[in-house]
């Protein structure tokens, strides 16, 4: 067992039973619980406490309804929930690069306790990683109205919960051995995009020094939407929309609201947008602690000074029709639909259809256009406009297509490049069998190879900035981009509809 002595007291971490090289402390909080009196507040500091605190486990989930694979579920009553884990070579020389991870999971579901986020590989290349739980649904995204007696309770707190982490590591990490001068922030979907919210951040300013984001999610809301959401989520929890009708309601009867009206605009197809992926929450543009949109805000030169690695998958949106949580398109109707609840023009559709292989149905029409529209190009788009305000930023594409090589235990056929797949591969994960489904089977070779380029380039640009491929050039051209497939893999396209979105535009979502 390996003792260490933060600020708060001395923690007791333990071996990784993958890499004995490797020590791991689990559930060590970086906060207080957000509950009782602290409950819509900002983050306040962790008590401290006598003794060594065993830091053997992950800590408690944030309240949610999700039951994921190989993860902890949350249980009405847990609390201490700001915490974080941390991994770190045993015998390193101090000093070392730091990668803070934020989970994804559209601000509802997830934590840091998921098997794809096990730091074991990425500590064994020289890093210390560090991953963290913050507050979730209402709890942390939901709208407060002002108004009664105490504190105020700000928007974006499971942001603001983000910040207090990166505080803590940079009070804190050096114990670990650590360099708070060398933080790399990271995250996939929902955690990318607060990735970027903090990067547009002053509050964030100076926490971390380079970022990396894996299929950032186009959604911010207004004051205006986030407080239509709240009204709607008070109505399905029978309280008031105020402060204390808020309060008065218990994390569970919140997050079993958030689920109801999540449902109504899941069986509507006549409510809008939010019937197609029905996210409720996200970041709000408060004029506070996040200005505006962060694309927006990146175009204006916020966080040009933090060096910057962007990925997204090809095929994005295959995953959420696959696991259920996006709305069936399958006729022409329909569609045109789609098309015109987003704005989009009809020449669009077309011309995303004529450019698919032969014959694709309507479904994969759909699927391809709203994971770009989602994912894809809002990521894209997020490199350029950090690459013309003069920041230094790498482009990549996950297009693993094949899984494994026939006969060797992997999967041998065609698999989908989706959303998600390629964070065991970053994280150097492909052992669990809970992920074996994101990867479209168990890993053959092939796979391992990939893995290890990939963890590679995610430790040489969080070491030295650098991944290992050119940067994106700031007069537009769009040819650095590294596109990581299995070795002998076919190449094909990754950016055939990328001059459809420069003529049709680019609309800003809100959840």
């Amino acid at each position: 067992m390996d003792v260490f002595t933060t600020r708060a007291g001395r923690v007791r971490g333990r071996r990784s039973e993958r890499d004995p090289g490797i020590v791991t402390v689990r559930g060590l909080p970086y906060a207080a619980p957000p509950f009782g009196a602290d409950r819509f507040r900002a983050p306040r500091p962790a008590q401290p406490w006598d003794g060594v605190r065993e830091c053997t486990a992950f800590g408690p989930v944030a309240p949610q309804s999700a039951e994921l694979p190989g993860s902890p579920a949350w249980s009405p009553g847990d609390e201490d929930i700001l915490t974080l884990n941390i991994w770190a070579p045993a015998d390193g020389p101090g000093d070392l690069p730091v990668l803070v991870w934020i989970h994804g999971g559209a601000y509802v579901f997830g934590s840091s306790a998921q098997p794809d986020f096990d730091g074991t590989a990425l500590a064994a290349r020289g890093l210390v990683v560090v991953t963290l739980n913050h507050r979730l649904g209402f709890e942390g995204f939901g709208h407060v109205p002002a108004g009664g007696e105490g504190p105020a309770c700000p928007d974006n707190r499971g942001l603001l919960d983000q910040i207090a982490a990166l505080e803590w590591v940079r009070d804190t990490i050096a114990v670990f051995g650590g360099s708070p001068g060398r933080v790399t922030l990271a995250g996939q979907s929902s955690g990318a995009t607060s990735v970027a919210c903090l990067m547009a951040a002053d509050r964030a300013r100076g926490l971390f020094h380079r970022a990396v984001l894996h299929s950032a999610v186009n959604a911010c809301a207004t004051v205006g939407q986030a407080a239509r959401t709240t009204t709607e989520v008070a109505s399905a929890a029978g309280v008031p929309a105020t402060r204390a009708g808020l309060l008065a309601a218990s994390p569970q009867t919140l997050v079993s609201a958030s689920d109801r009206v999540v449902e109504r605009y899941r069986r509507d197809p006549g409510s809008g947008q939010r019937h197609y992926d029905p996210a409720i929450y996200g970041p709000v543009a408060d004029g506070d602690l996040l200005p505006c949109d962060p694309l927006e805000a990146w175009t204006a030169g916020a966080g040009a000074d933090v060096e910057l690695l962007v990925c997204h998958t090809t095929e994005e949106y295959w995953l959420l029709d696959a696991v259920g949580s996006s709305a069936k398109v399958t006729t022409e109707q329909q569609l045109h639909t789609f098309a015109a609840d987003f704005g989009l023009p009809p020449q669009l559709v077309d011309v995303y259809r004529d450019r698919l292989p032969d014959a694709a149905p309507v479904l994969d029409v759909y699927l391809a256009l709203y994971g770009d529209l989602l994912f894809a190009e809002y990521s894209s788009r997020l490199a350029e406009a950090h690459t013309r305000a003069g920041g230094r930023t790498y482009l990549s594409r996950f297009d693993r297509r094949s899984g494994g090589n026939a006969g060797d235990g992997g999967v041998g056929g065609r698999v989908r490049a989706w959303h998600c797949a390629d964070i065991p591969f970053a994280f150097g994960n492909l052992h669990d069998e809970n992920l074996h489904f994101l990867m479209g089977g168990p890993p053959g070779p092939a796979d391992h190879e990939l893995a290890h380029r990939m963890t590679g380039a995610w430790a040489a640009f969080a070491a030295h900035g650098d991944p290992g491929w050119a940067p994106l050039d700031g007069g537009g051209e769009r040819s650095a981009v590294r596109v990581w497939r299995t070795a002998g893999e076919e190449a094909r396209k990754t950016d055939a509809f990328r001059d459809l979105w420069d003529a049709a535009g680019l609309p800003l979502l809100a959840p």
